[in-house]
């Protein structure tokens, strides 16, 4: 099988990011392309989206914030959405 070369314009900072994705799912971005315009052919549709699960710094702050009202028995809690703003009316 014979191969051509492709150019893709990008943002610089896009294609840093990309390699680094790629990189930590053990593909260089000629593979990661090719394993997208694949499935896309096999699909005729877009194909899978492969992620890594990290959030952000601050997603992580409000995880951990969530868990720790959640577990607090002295966090204030309300029966009801009317509860909470007739609080905060007043």
């Amino acid at each position: 099988m014979s191969t051509v070369t492709t150019s893709i314009r990008m943002d610089e900072q896009l294609k840093r990011e990309a390699d680094e994705l790629f990189s930590d799912l053990g593909l260089n971005f000629s593979t990661a392309v090719n394993m997208f315009l694949r499935q896309a052919v096999r699909d005729q549709g877009l194909p899978f989206r492969p992620t890594r699960d990290v959030p952000n710094a601050t997603t992580v702050a409000a995880i951990r914030e969530a868990d720790r009202v959640a577990s607090d028995p002295d966090a204030k809690s309300y029966r009801s959405v009317d509860d909470l703003f007739d609080d905060l009316d007043s």
